[in-house]
């Protein structure tokens, strides 16, 4: 499916899988963990999508021999025989990874990969980009999804997509979130989502009146007639012929699916249109409103009132208008020295960006008695989960003073084995089952997590040992380094 983009990566990562070859450090064990640090579009929670692809990535991952001709040329001058070791590259490493479709939060792992420094650093790049991408459009989508409501939501903006990848994988990233329908072909051959569609103004324009382009077009598709009424006047024009073909339709024993605003005050629009189509005993024909729509506008538009019961959002969805990247991050946390793995720290200058050293695992602590979240817990592999005297101690890592025990809970795993040593060991659900999945995420968490305004900030908390382990490294290097060090 994605075969051919080994060199879907950047170049210092190839540069350094060669010094890591000449060095013969290149097969030392390493661990990565893939996570975001701030959640996008000032939400409450992000949704974690990606995994399919970064699937068929890493179990495709070849080099071709046209890619290896293409490295011979590099100015590196890259030794013939590193080359033949891409050449034979295969993926030996393991990763687990979240589910799509799972509720995310800061500064948690979303993705491991363990295997050699030489693997695990070559599939850096390409795990971000579909990582960040997708989980991005996922989370702009569920965000709209929450002000829609009941309503139907369609996904439009291929047009306006950052090129034919971004189209497709967003078009499933919103499919997941919740949106009903795309209208990319593409999307709904490759994954099996439901595709809609009506037609544009150049359709009207095509004809001697407005009228008889309706006509046609409902001629032609007479149980699939929804029609774009702002290409002239929508109230004086538009909506009127729009009826007279529902009128022609009802004749047939047909009924007319929805009219579609695209421009002007669709709040002011939609009250007035909705009038003259119950007026006109037409009050199954449905209003569909596109034109650069997102959760805002979308939000002001029910509270003015507006009449719309299906929302096509394009541009502002599939490019992330407001926030354009999620700023997901790959760190090294864990390595391997003298044939003992040892966790490593990344320090900064800038206490967000210090991470959190050690290969680590991810439970969501669910209250037995409301079913819902209480906070997720990050904790070493070899901790016991739940604690052998069934309570959690929960404390928040800026403010440790602020603790919270915890009982009668379930502690739910949230990282699934993908691969192990090369081999994959994770079966890819249907699309649906991915969807089910995740509106069974959101009935775990209270409304004001998932609210759109201001929601409720949801605890990430480190085991103690984590947190512990941390503080330890950090005392470490800062005994070892007095003078101030600056991030690059």
């Amino acid at each position: 499916m994605t075969a051919g983009l080994a060199l879907h990566t950047d170049k210092y990562q190839i540069n350094m899988m060669y010094a890591h070859w000449i060095n013969g450090s290149h097969r030392t064990r390493a661990v990565f963990e893939a996570y975001f640090r701030k959640l996008p579009f000032g939400n409450g929670y992000a949704v974690f999508a990606g995994l399919e692809r970064i699937v068929h990535y890493i179990k495709d991952l070849r080099f071709t021999a046209d890619d290896i001709q293409y490295l011979a040329k590099q100015e590196e001058a890259y030794d013939p025989a590193f080359l033949e070791e891409l050449s034979q590259f295969r993926f030996k490493g393991s990763i687990h990874s979240m589910k799509e479709g799972a509720l995310v939060f800061p500064n948690e792992p979303l993705i491991r990969v363990e295997g050699t420094i030489f693997e695990t650093q070559l599939v850096e790049t390409a795990i971000l980009n579909f990582m960040n991408f997708q989980t991005l459009i996922a989370t702009k989508a569920s965000r709209i999804r929450q002000v829609a409501g009941k309503d139907i939501l369609l996904e439009f903006g291929t047009r306006r997509a950052q090129e034919a990848d971004a189209a497709v994988w967003g078009a499933r990233a919103a499919y997941i979130a919740g949106f009903h329908a795309t209208s990319n072909m593409l999307a709904g051959e490759k994954f099996g989502i439901p595709t809609k569609g009506t037609h544009a103004h150049s359709w009207v324009q095509t004809f001697r009146s407005e009228q008889e382009a309706f006509d046609i077009f409902a001629k032609v598709m007479p149980d699939q007639v929804t029609l774009l009424v702002d290409t002239y006047d929508t109230l004086e024009s538009g909506v009127p012929h729009a009826i007279n073909t529902a009128k022609k339709l009802e004749a047939q024993g047909k009924r007319m699916n929805a009219i579609r605003l695209d421009s002007g005050d669709l709040a002011y629009l939609s009250i007035q249109a909705r009038k003259m189509l119950d007026e006109a005993g037409l009050d199954y024909v449905k209003i569909v409103a596109s034109n650069d729509l997102d959760e805002n506008t979308i939000l002001d538009l029910k509270a003015q009132g507006a009449r719309i019961d299906t929302w096509g959002v394009g541009t502002q969805l599939i490019t992330a208008a407001d926030q354009p990247a999620l700023g997901g991050v790959y760190k090294l946390v864990e390595r391997e020295v003298d044939g003992v793995m040892v966790p490593t720290i990344k320090i900064s200058a800038n206490p967000e960006k210090v991470s959190t050293p050690g290969k680590k695992e991810v439970y969501r602590i669910i209250s037995k008695g409301s079913g819902k979240a209480i906070a997720d817990y990050i904790s070493f592999p070899d901790e016991k989960m739940p604690p052998e005297n069934g309570k959690l101690r929960l404390f928040n890592p800026l403010h440790p003073y602020m603790r919270k025990n915890v009982r009668n809970f379930d502690a739910v795993s949230m990282l699934t084995p993908v691969f192990e040593q090369g081999e994959l060991v994770y079966q890819l659900p249907e699309l649906e089952a991915v969807r089910e999945y995740h509106n069974v995420q959101l009935s775990q968490f209270w409304p004001e997590y998932l609210r759109k305004l201001n929601p409720e900030i949801y605890r990430v908390n480190l085991s103690e040992a984590v947190w512990e382990q941390k503080q330890k490294l950090i005392a470490e290097y800062m005994e070892e380094h007095h003078e101030d060090q600056h991030d690059e």
